[in-house]
């Protein structure tokens, strides 16, 4: 990552510019399999303009990231770029135009942002430049897992990645980024209603994420996937102090903050949820999960009985991703309820068309807790798919 370019003409605002470089390469780093040149190297090229394939030969780097920053009055302009170093060619660019209130909390912002835009870029172009390798290793096969979750959450495209994340395991049975990518598929298809055999995809994901922390205790995303496996697993409490821990080891893990949302709605604190998914919305608005941390406050907002609300954010999900069969399903539950039968119909009949399999006795087997609030709107939840039409099974 280059030093970003103060072009305000302004040289007191270097401090800034130079605090915003600081910060992202911090956050970069903290990226699984990201090698991020350390600061000494990278502040080498302050004040120039040097040719991204000579730094990325002098560095031995894969990507170079570069962008401007401009401070003028109440307002501040920053342009970013990803470039591939051994082409030149511009892969993704992003610019922020924000008013200045509080100079380091947008500072915090923006940083949180790029950082987790970054994370799903550098994965898609790594895993297209696996693609073309005709002897892919462990964290190629790594990079093209977790490029296909990105696309989204069907039972299609859970099982290409899954694939991947097989094939790195019979090479390297300890690596800790495909154990990881495994306690991911199974916590996507059994918490996801996507699955009829819950239970065990929960248990094989807490197994490889315990294996995986036994080899890298540091590991951010593991602490949350674990948390994320003892909220749907009745230790919401636990869950819920697993991903504070992960966000501890990575401040930016929106993620993270969506499924403490969960974790509060299964102990009965739905009051609570809507705080951690705005938050979530906040460090990352176009996070491709974001369509599910929607969907989680529309169950937040169902327990409430504030029904309207959470038909509002189904619908919001789904306009985000159409692709995700529960989002539908939840959708048809919550107008069902609200007397809108034609239109809960047709929702669960769209949810059908992209997962046939889904029946009332599967989402039954999908309780995460035994606390009485929860279990009140989880039985509201079952009344509305039934009048909308869901199979029992």
């Amino acid at each position: 990552m280059l030093p970003f370019a103060n072009i305000g003409g302004d040289p007191k605002q270097d401090y800034f510019v130079d605090g915003m470089t600081d910060s992202l390469t911090t956050d970069l780093s903290r990226i699984a399999g990201a090698l991020v040149i350390a600061r000494a190297s990278a502040f080498s090229y302050k004040g120039q303009s040097p040719d991204v394939r000579k730094v990325g030969r002098d560095l031995n780097v894969s990507y170079v990231l570069e962008g401007s920053v401009q401070r003028s009055g109440k307002r501040l302009r920053m342009n970013v770029q990803l470039i591939e170093a051994a082409t030149g060619i511009h892969l993704w660019a992003e610019r922020f135009d924000k008013p200045v209130i509080d100079v380091f909390d947008m500072q915090d912002e923006i940083v949180a942002s790029l950082a987790n835009t970054l994370d799903a870029e550098l994965m898609a172009a790594e895993a297209q430049r696996a693609e073309r390798s005709p002897n892919p290793d462990v964290m190629d096969l790594c990079f093209q897992g977790k490029a296909w979750m990105n696309r989204g959450i069907s039972p299609d495209v859970t099982a290409q990645a899954r694939g991947f994340f097989e094939r790195a395991l019979a090479l390297d049975p300890g690596h800790v980024e495909a154990l990881v990518g495994m306690a991911i598929i199974d916590v996507t298809l059994g918490p996801g209603f996507l699955a009829d055999d819950r239970a065990a995809r929960l248990a094989s994901a807490e197994r490889a994420v315990i294996k995986a922390l036994s080899l890298a205790p540091t590991h951010a995303t593991a602490h949350v996937v674990l948390g994320v496996v003892k909220i749907f697993t009745n230790r919401g409490a636990q869950g819920i102090a697993q991903c504070e821990r992960g966000l501890a080891l990575n401040r930016n893990m929106a993620d993270a903050h969506a499924w403490i949302g969960i974790g509060k709605y299964s102990i009965g604190r739905a009051g609570e949820t809507e705080a951690h998914i705005r938050e979530a919305l906040r460090l990352s608005p176009r996070d491709i999960h974001a369509f599910r941390w929607m969907w989680i406050l529309g169950l937040a907002k169902f327990q409430l009985h504030a029904d309207a609300e959470a038909a509002a954010w189904m619908s919001r999900s789904l306009e985000a991703n159409r692709n995700q069969p529960i989002g539908h399903f939840l959708l048809g539950a919550v107008l069902a309820q609200l007397g809108r039968r034609s239109e809960a119909l047709a929702a669960v009949q769209s949810g059908l068309v992209f997962d046939p399999g889904f029946t009332i006795q599967r989402f039954l087997a999908g309780e995460a807790s035994d606390d009485p609030i929860y279990l009140a709107g989880r039985a509201r939840l079952c009344e509305g798919l039934r009048m909308a039409g869901v199979p029992e099974g």
